[in-house]
Protein backbone atom coordinates (compact mmCIF):
# COMPACT_ATOMS: atom_id res chain seq x y z
CA UNK A 1 0.00 0.00 0.00
CA UNK A 2 1.64 3.53 -1.19
CA UNK A 3 1.75 6.34 1.61
CA UNK A 4 -0.59 9.17 1.51
CA UNK A 5 0.69 11.93 -0.21
CA UNK A 6 1.34 15.31 1.36
CA UNK A 7 -1.50 17.77 1.19
CA UNK A 8 -0.02 20.17 -1.67
CA UNK A 9 -0.11 23.12 -1.11
CA UNK A 10 1.10 27.02 -3.00
CA UNK A 11 4.65 27.60 -3.65
CA UNK A 12 5.71 31.38 -4.51
CA UNK A 13 7.26 30.76 -8.21
CA UNK A 14 8.77 32.82 -10.96
CA UNK A 15 9.82 32.31 -14.43
CA UNK A 16 12.88 34.24 -15.07
CA UNK A 17 14.82 35.50 -18.33
CA UNK A 18 18.49 35.50 -17.86
CA UNK A 19 20.96 37.26 -19.72
CA UNK A 20 18.88 39.80 -21.37
CA UNK A 21 17.09 42.95 -20.66
CA UNK A 22 14.24 41.96 -22.95
CA UNK A 23 11.62 39.18 -22.13
CA UNK A 24 11.69 35.79 -24.10
CA UNK A 25 15.62 36.52 -25.57
CA UNK A 26 17.72 34.71 -23.00
CA UNK A 27 17.36 31.38 -21.12
CA UNK A 28 14.38 30.81 -18.93
CA UNK A 29 14.78 29.50 -15.45
CA UNK A 30 12.05 28.08 -13.17
CA UNK A 31 12.57 29.06 -9.62
CA UNK A 32 10.60 27.75 -6.53
CA UNK A 33 10.74 29.94 -3.78
CA UNK A 34 10.00 27.74 -1.35
CA UNK A 35 11.43 24.09 -1.79
CA UNK A 36 10.81 23.28 2.32
CA UNK A 37 9.10 19.85 2.52
CA UNK A 38 9.54 18.85 -1.46
CA UNK A 39 12.26 15.67 -1.64
CA UNK A 40 14.46 14.81 -4.56
CA UNK A 41 11.62 12.88 -6.25
CA UNK A 42 9.43 15.58 -6.14
CA UNK A 43 11.57 18.54 -7.70
CA UNK A 44 12.71 16.16 -10.16
CA UNK A 45 9.31 15.53 -11.13
CA UNK A 46 8.51 19.27 -11.41
CA UNK A 47 12.09 19.90 -13.33
CA UNK A 48 10.77 17.32 -15.79
CA UNK A 49 7.51 18.86 -16.20
CA UNK A 50 8.87 22.34 -16.54
CA UNK A 51 11.08 21.18 -19.77
CA UNK A 52 13.04 23.96 -18.80
CA UNK A 53 16.84 23.41 -19.22
CA UNK A 54 17.07 23.86 -15.47
CA UNK A 55 14.98 24.77 -12.39
CA UNK A 56 15.63 25.52 -9.20
CA UNK A 57 14.19 25.12 -5.53
CA UNK A 58 15.33 27.63 -2.78
CA UNK A 59 15.80 26.39 0.87
CA UNK A 60 17.24 27.71 3.67
CA UNK A 61 20.89 27.28 3.98
CA UNK A 62 22.54 24.63 5.86
CA UNK A 63 23.94 25.87 9.85
CA UNK A 64 27.32 26.09 8.62
CA UNK A 65 26.38 27.99 5.69
CA UNK A 66 24.81 31.01 7.34
CA UNK A 67 27.50 31.32 9.69
CA UNK A 68 29.88 31.72 6.33
CA UNK A 69 27.24 34.51 4.98
CA UNK A 70 25.10 32.49 3.01
CA UNK A 71 21.86 33.88 2.66
CA UNK A 72 19.49 30.60 0.91
CA UNK A 73 20.35 27.18 -0.58
CA UNK A 74 19.30 26.26 -3.92
CA UNK A 75 19.00 23.04 -5.40
CA UNK A 76 19.58 22.81 -9.47
CA UNK A 77 17.48 20.09 -11.81
CA UNK A 78 17.77 19.82 -15.16
CA UNK A 79 15.31 17.39 -16.92
CA UNK A 80 17.27 14.21 -16.05
CA UNK A 81 19.27 14.80 -13.00
CA UNK A 82 20.43 17.11 -9.96
CA UNK A 83 23.63 19.44 -11.21
CA UNK A 84 25.76 21.02 -8.40
CA UNK A 85 26.24 24.39 -10.00
CA UNK A 86 24.84 25.80 -13.10
CA UNK A 87 25.47 29.59 -14.35
CA UNK A 88 22.03 31.48 -15.42
CA UNK A 89 20.15 29.24 -12.73
CA UNK A 90 22.47 30.92 -10.22
CA UNK A 91 21.46 34.75 -11.76
CA UNK A 92 17.79 33.86 -12.11
CA UNK A 93 17.32 31.96 -8.32
CA UNK A 94 19.33 35.14 -7.06
CA UNK A 95 17.07 37.82 -9.34
CA UNK A 96 13.85 35.85 -8.23
CA UNK A 97 15.23 36.06 -4.47
CA UNK A 98 15.44 39.91 -4.14
CA UNK A 99 12.46 40.53 -6.51
CA UNK A 100 10.59 38.65 -4.12
CA UNK A 101 11.92 40.57 -0.93
CA UNK A 102 15.02 38.22 -0.17
CA UNK A 103 17.11 40.13 2.35
CA UNK A 104 20.62 39.57 1.76
CA UNK A 105 23.21 39.21 5.58
CA UNK A 106 25.99 41.80 3.79
CA UNK A 107 25.50 44.64 1.16
CA UNK A 108 28.41 43.56 -0.57
CA UNK A 109 27.34 40.44 -2.26
CA UNK A 110 24.70 37.96 -2.11
CA UNK A 111 25.75 34.68 -1.23
CA UNK A 112 24.50 30.98 -2.55
CA UNK A 113 25.00 28.06 -0.51
CA UNK A 114 24.77 24.86 -3.63
CA UNK A 115 26.35 21.53 -4.83
CA UNK A 116 29.54 23.11 -5.43
CA UNK A 117 30.38 24.99 -2.02
CA UNK A 118 29.38 29.29 -1.52
CA UNK A 119 28.78 31.09 -4.74
CA UNK A 120 29.47 35.08 -4.57
CA UNK A 121 26.82 36.96 -6.32
CA UNK A 122 27.22 40.59 -6.67
CA UNK A 123 24.89 43.53 -7.82
CA UNK A 124 25.74 46.38 -10.42
CA UNK A 125 22.35 47.92 -10.53
CA UNK A 126 20.35 45.58 -12.35
CA UNK A 127 22.97 43.55 -13.39
CA UNK A 128 24.43 40.30 -10.98
CA UNK A 129 27.27 38.40 -11.55
CA UNK A 130 28.73 35.93 -9.64
CA UNK A 131 32.08 34.57 -9.10
CA UNK A 132 33.25 31.89 -11.10
CA UNK A 133 33.66 28.60 -9.19
CA UNK A 134 37.56 27.14 -9.49
CA UNK A 135 37.82 25.73 -12.52
CA UNK A 136 39.99 22.45 -13.30
CA UNK A 137 41.11 22.23 -16.83
CA UNK A 138 43.05 19.89 -19.11
CA UNK A 139 44.35 18.96 -22.76
CA UNK A 140 41.48 17.37 -24.27
CA UNK A 141 42.45 14.16 -25.61
CA UNK A 142 42.50 13.15 -29.84
CA UNK A 143 39.88 10.74 -29.06
CA UNK A 144 38.01 12.72 -27.47
CA UNK A 145 38.09 15.10 -29.65
CA UNK A 146 37.56 12.95 -32.86
CA UNK A 147 33.97 12.03 -32.48
CA UNK A 148 32.96 15.46 -31.24
CA UNK A 149 34.52 16.99 -34.16
CA UNK A 150 32.13 14.48 -36.44
CA UNK A 151 29.08 15.31 -35.02
CA UNK A 152 29.99 18.80 -35.28
CA UNK A 153 30.77 18.62 -39.04
CA UNK A 154 33.97 20.32 -38.24
CA UNK A 155 37.09 19.85 -40.16
CA UNK A 156 40.08 19.48 -38.42
CA UNK A 157 41.70 22.74 -39.06
CA UNK A 158 38.77 24.56 -38.48
CA UNK A 159 39.56 23.74 -34.23
CA UNK A 160 42.15 26.24 -32.96
CA UNK A 161 42.79 24.88 -28.94
CA UNK A 162 40.51 22.22 -27.05
CA UNK A 163 40.28 21.73 -23.25
CA UNK A 164 38.14 19.55 -20.82
CA UNK A 165 36.88 22.60 -18.75
CA UNK A 166 35.31 21.70 -15.37
CA UNK A 167 33.81 24.13 -12.62
CA UNK A 168 30.91 21.51 -11.47
CA UNK A 169 29.35 20.65 -15.22
CA UNK A 170 31.87 19.04 -17.42
CA UNK A 171 32.22 20.89 -20.84
CA UNK A 172 34.28 19.97 -23.34
CA UNK A 173 35.04 22.98 -25.03
CA UNK A 174 36.69 23.58 -28.62
CA UNK A 175 38.04 27.56 -29.70
CA UNK A 176 37.10 27.95 -33.79
CA UNK A 177 38.15 29.56 -35.76
CA UNK A 178 35.78 32.46 -35.79
CA UNK A 179 31.94 33.31 -35.03
CA UNK A 180 31.26 32.55 -38.48
CA UNK A 181 32.03 28.83 -37.86
CA UNK A 182 30.20 28.58 -34.65
CA UNK A 183 26.99 30.46 -36.36
CA UNK A 184 27.53 27.92 -39.18
CA UNK A 185 27.23 24.96 -37.00
CA UNK A 186 24.65 21.99 -37.17
CA UNK A 187 25.10 19.26 -35.16
CA UNK A 188 23.81 15.66 -34.79
CA UNK A 189 23.00 16.11 -31.15
CA UNK A 190 22.14 11.59 -31.32
CA UNK A 191 25.98 11.51 -32.14
CA UNK A 192 26.71 14.06 -29.48
CA UNK A 193 24.16 12.20 -26.67
CA UNK A 194 25.82 8.90 -27.46
CA UNK A 195 29.42 10.28 -26.69
CA UNK A 196 28.38 11.71 -23.53
CA UNK A 197 29.91 14.93 -23.51
CA UNK A 198 28.53 18.38 -22.77
CA UNK A 199 30.19 20.29 -25.59
CA UNK A 200 30.85 24.44 -25.92
CA UNK A 201 32.39 26.08 -29.12
CA UNK A 202 33.40 29.67 -29.32
CA UNK A 203 35.00 31.82 -32.02
CA UNK A 204 36.62 35.19 -31.00
CA UNK A 205 34.80 37.90 -32.85
CA UNK A 206 37.75 40.36 -33.42
CA UNK A 207 40.04 39.68 -36.44
CA UNK A 208 42.50 42.14 -34.50
CA UNK A 209 43.18 44.74 -31.82
CA UNK A 210 43.61 47.56 -34.45
CA UNK A 211 39.81 46.91 -36.05
CA UNK A 212 38.46 46.71 -32.46
CA UNK A 213 39.49 49.89 -31.69
CA UNK A 214 38.37 51.47 -34.52
CA UNK A 215 35.02 49.77 -33.97
CA UNK A 216 34.97 51.21 -30.73
CA UNK A 217 36.08 54.94 -31.59
CA UNK A 218 33.06 55.10 -34.06
CA UNK A 219 29.53 56.32 -32.51
CA UNK A 220 28.06 55.77 -35.83
CA UNK A 221 29.16 52.46 -36.10
CA UNK A 222 27.91 51.57 -32.67
CA UNK A 223 24.64 53.16 -33.31
CA UNK A 224 23.80 51.78 -36.67
CA UNK A 225 25.77 48.27 -36.55
CA UNK A 226 22.91 44.97 -35.37
CA UNK A 227 24.30 42.32 -33.10
CA UNK A 228 24.07 39.09 -35.09
CA UNK A 229 22.26 37.70 -32.38
CA UNK A 230 19.85 40.17 -32.26
CA UNK A 231 17.82 38.90 -35.51
CA UNK A 232 14.70 41.26 -35.89
CA UNK A 233 15.51 43.60 -33.33
CA UNK A 234 18.84 45.10 -33.42
CA UNK A 235 18.18 47.75 -30.65
CA UNK A 236 18.00 44.77 -27.98
CA UNK A 237 21.86 45.49 -27.63
CA UNK A 238 22.51 49.07 -28.92
CA UNK A 239 23.80 50.44 -25.61
CA UNK A 240 26.17 47.70 -24.84
CA UNK A 241 29.24 46.85 -25.85
CA UNK A 242 30.09 44.96 -28.82
CA UNK A 243 30.51 41.16 -28.15
CA UNK A 244 33.38 39.81 -28.62
CA UNK A 245 32.93 35.96 -27.85
CA UNK A 246 30.24 34.06 -30.11
CA UNK A 247 29.65 31.28 -28.00
CA UNK A 248 27.33 27.91 -28.65
CA UNK A 249 26.48 24.98 -25.75
CA UNK A 250 25.20 21.63 -26.85
CA UNK A 251 24.27 19.46 -23.63
CA UNK A 252 22.42 15.99 -25.42
CA UNK A 253 23.80 14.38 -22.71
CA UNK A 254 21.46 16.27 -19.90
CA UNK A 255 18.89 16.35 -22.32
CA UNK A 256 19.28 19.81 -23.83
CA UNK A 257 19.95 19.69 -27.14
CA UNK A 258 21.61 23.59 -26.72
CA UNK A 259 21.17 25.52 -24.25
CA UNK A 260 20.30 29.41 -25.11
CA UNK A 261 22.69 30.82 -22.91
CA UNK A 262 25.22 29.24 -20.76
CA UNK A 263 26.89 31.19 -17.77
CA UNK A 264 28.93 28.20 -16.20
CA UNK A 265 30.04 27.54 -19.75
CA UNK A 266 31.29 31.15 -20.45
CA UNK A 267 32.48 30.98 -17.03
CA UNK A 268 34.98 28.20 -17.80
CA UNK A 269 35.62 30.02 -21.19
CA UNK A 270 36.28 32.84 -19.31
CA UNK A 271 39.06 31.39 -17.17
CA UNK A 272 40.97 29.60 -20.00
CA UNK A 273 40.86 31.86 -22.66
CA UNK A 274 41.97 35.19 -20.55
CA UNK A 275 44.47 32.91 -18.50
CA UNK A 276 45.46 32.13 -21.94
CA UNK A 277 45.68 35.40 -23.50
CA UNK A 278 43.27 34.92 -26.46
CA UNK A 279 40.71 36.94 -24.80
CA UNK A 280 40.89 40.45 -23.02
CA UNK A 281 40.23 40.74 -19.13
CA UNK A 282 36.86 42.39 -19.55
CA UNK A 283 34.88 41.38 -22.53
CA UNK A 284 30.80 40.57 -23.80
CA UNK A 285 29.96 37.41 -24.97
CA UNK A 286 26.46 36.47 -27.22
CA UNK A 287 24.64 33.08 -27.64
CA UNK A 288 21.64 32.58 -28.38
CA UNK A 289 21.26 33.20 -32.39
CA UNK A 290 20.74 30.10 -33.24
CA UNK A 291 17.63 29.48 -31.25
CA UNK A 292 16.11 33.18 -31.97
CA UNK A 293 17.59 34.81 -28.63
CA UNK A 294 20.06 37.47 -28.27
CA UNK A 295 21.85 36.31 -24.67
CA UNK A 296 24.85 39.26 -24.16
CA UNK A 297 26.97 37.56 -20.84
CA UNK A 298 29.70 39.83 -18.87
CA UNK A 299 32.59 38.36 -18.44
CA UNK A 300 35.47 40.02 -16.05
CA UNK A 301 38.43 39.06 -14.63
CA UNK A 302 39.34 41.51 -11.22
CA UNK A 303 42.95 42.20 -9.79
CA UNK A 304 42.42 39.56 -8.00
CA UNK A 305 42.08 37.19 -10.49
CA UNK A 306 38.47 36.44 -9.45
CA UNK A 307 36.31 35.72 -12.68
CA UNK A 308 32.94 37.25 -12.69
CA UNK A 309 29.89 36.13 -14.90
CA UNK A 310 27.16 38.73 -15.33
CA UNK A 311 24.29 39.88 -16.78
CA UNK A 312 20.76 41.32 -16.75
CA UNK A 313 17.09 38.96 -15.73
CA UNK A 314 13.70 39.82 -16.39
CA UNK A 315 10.89 37.93 -14.94
CA UNK A 316 8.57 36.64 -17.45
CA UNK A 317 6.12 34.74 -15.03
CA UNK A 318 4.80 35.05 -11.28
CA UNK A 319 2.69 32.96 -9.27
CA UNK A 320 2.63 29.81 -7.71
CA UNK A 321 3.82 26.30 -8.02
CA UNK A 322 1.35 23.93 -6.43
CA UNK A 323 2.45 20.58 -4.99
Amino acid sequence: MNPPSPTPRGRPFRQVDVFTKTPYFGNPVAVVLDGEGLDAQAMQRFARWTNLSETTFVLPPSAAARAAGADYRVRIYTPSGELPFAGHPTLGTCHAWLEAGGQPQSAAAVVQECGVGLVRIRRQGRLLAFAAPPLQRRDATADEIEPVRAALGLAPEQILASQILDNGPVWLALLLDGPETVHALQPDHTALAKIGFNVGVAGVNRPDDAITLIARSSREARAFAAPASAGQHPAIHRTEPEPELVVRAFAAPIGVPEDPVTGSLNASLAQWLIDTGRMRAAYVAEQGAALGRAGRVHLERDASGQVWVGGHSVSCIVGEQWG
